[in-house]
């Protein structure tokens, strides 16, 4: 199960390189196992499971004896025989993950919507809403792990209590400064909590849909810290609050993008904005991804080469940085999954060898999912991968068919865009979005500011809470770069063509899949490939 790639190193000759895939069928059947076991009773995953073992064990003993008749041969069979195998161990734990969860007291109260206190620590940081209804008060969301529920005095059965298990979605509303005092209780009791800090929120709980990573949906009335968060997780707040700090002192673009190109924080984002950056294709600029690790990576990496550090001692700085990076921008499983797609990416670019990158992708996804069998059912999860894939495989594959005519930084520039697009569409289409007609060219023009924006304003936030007045400086030049973004998204959100319509549905994604693949080929055709086909 390999495929070939052309090398233009050759002009007219046939090409050698082949990428490796044979891992990809277990990465699929993990997939699977994990879509399948979050969704079903434990007991359904446990048998499919035991099927699948067994499925796998008989086409291992067709191989063995070479019986095999397939369409893939001995090395397919022996591919799909190991992504059996594979969805079996993801579901496996994922099985017992679902029974934790469904036992004990607040799957109970949760399926009689009681109200309820529920303690535990914060994974998510509040996200402002929009109001409910026109001349609703503000909402807040955020999330916890929970760990103890209890049913709070003057209910049915008051004092009962025991262990919690899942993460639980917290709504609540929110009257601005002052609404905790005018409401007679104590400061903290509307209080927002920082990340990692442990609550106790009471409410009244209501159920999620079937899969869902959350448990529970609590709508809060009441919200006490109980614990603070531990000191990496203060650290890293102070960070941010000195980023959002910074942004306040630029105008405009440059305000609103800084928080977000940096930590990911887009709460400055307007909602013009936020629609000009995803008609331009350019959204992903201000979400946590792969690019931020990959930069402040290549960055060490840089400095190591600069000071001749010991391969080990740059390799641990590296380490270390990419610690540092998800600390700061809080360890959620989007960060995480961020985090090592990134690194999938970059060590295939750096390796040079596409038939390397596709293994360790399909390893990434499998370690992923058997940590988190949630991410299956995620977009974002989806979008990473598919873009990982995009670079690693046609992206890869792009820049050498490219870079004898524009040389190889201008064509790993211009490739990797456009294998992101490729791979990615589909996947926005599913989401509601469009086809972005100048995705590509808006992803070219702001890719100068994005190393700048990134790493000047990572540099500013940590130097903002020691010395604020030395990190207005960075934080002004990462502003310049945020405003370059902006003016880029605006520009190409209002040209003709900037959202192109096409087909919803299934049959959209299909076409837009086919058109993707078509034009894929297109882009990798060389002139003679057809007189030698002949």
């Amino acid at each position: 199960m390999t495929s070939s790639v052309s090398d233009p190193r050759a002009p007219g000759a046939a090409d050698t390189r082949t990428v490796d895939v044979r891992l990809a069928p277990a990465a699929l059947g993990a997939w699977a196992a994990a879509l399948l076991a979050v969704r079903v009773a434990p007991d359904v995953s446990l048998l499919v499971a035991g099927a699948a073992v067994v499925l796998a064990g008989a086409v291992t003993a067709v191989v063995v004896r070479r019986r095999w008749t397939a369409w893939s041969g001995e090395a397919g069979a022996t591919a799909w025989a190991l992504a059996l195998v594979v969805g079996a161990l993801v579901a496996l734990p994922t099985a017992a993950q679902v029974q934790g969860r469904a036992s004990g007291l607040l799957p109970r109260l949760v399926a009689t919507g009681a109200e309820a206190e529920v303690t535990g620590r914060v994974v998510a940081p509040p996200q402002l809403l929009a109001p409910a209804w026109p001349g609703a008060p503000p909402r807040v969301r955020w999330s916890l792990s929970a760990q103890r529920v209890r049913e709070p005095p003057g209910a049915r059965t008051p004092g009962w209590a025991g262990p919690a298990v899942g993460d639980v979605v917290v709504l609540a509303t929110t009257d601005g400064p002052g609404a905790a005092e005018r409401a007679g209780a104590s400061p903290d009791v509307l209080e927002e909590p920082v990340f990692g800090s442990t609550v106790t929120v009471t409410g009244r709980l209501r159920p999620t849909e079937r899969g869902a990573r959350e448990v529970a949906v609590v709508l809060a009335t009441r919200t006490v810290v109980v614990q603070p968060p531990r000191a990496w997780d203060r650290a890293a707040e102070r960070v941010r609050r000195g980023v959002r700090g910074l942004a306040t002192a630029l105008p405009g673009d440059a305000g609103a993008l800084l928080p977000g190109v940096t930590v990911g924080d887009t709460s400055r984002v307007g909602d013009d904005l936020r629609a000009a950056l995803r008609t331009s294709g350019l959204t992903h600029l201000t979400a946590v991804s792969g690019a931020h690790f990959a930069l402040v990576g290549a960055l060490v990496l840089a400095l190591g080469a600069l000071l001749r550090a010991p391969p080990r001692a740059a390799a641990t700085a590296t380490a270390g940085a990419a610690v540092a990076m998800l600390v700061v921008v809080h360890p959620q499983p989007s960060v995480v999954r961020a985090a090592v797609m990134g690194a999938v990416g970059v060590l295939g670019l750096a390796l040079g060898r596409p038939a390397r990158a596709p293994a360790a992708l399909a390893t990434a996804v499998v370690v992923l999912l058997v940590l988190d069998p949630w991410l299956a059912a995620e977009l974002g999860f989806a979008l990473s991968v598919a873009a990982t894939a995009g670079l690693v495989l046609l992206g890869a594959a792009l820049t050498r068919r490219w870079a004898p005519r524009l040389g190889r930084p201008a064509a790993t520039a211009l490739a990797a865009p456009v294998a992101a697009q490729l791979a990615c569409g589909p996947l926005v289409l599913v989401a509601g979005g469009g086809v972005a007609g100048w995705g590509v060219v808006a992803n070219l023009a702001a890719a100068p500011a994005v190393a700048p924006a990134t790493l000047l304003g990572l540099a500013a936030a940590v130097v903002a809470p020691w010395w604020p007045q030395g990190a207005a400086v960075p934080a002004a030049l990462a502003g310049a770069a945020c405003w370059w973004i902006g003016a880029v998204a605006r520009t190409a959100a209002g040209l003709p063509g900037a959202a192109l319509p096409w087909l919803g549905g299934p049959l959209g994604v299909l076409t837009l899949t086919l058109a993707g693949l078509a034009t894929a080929r297109l882009l990798l055709h060389r002139p003679g490939d057809a007189v030698r086909e002949r």
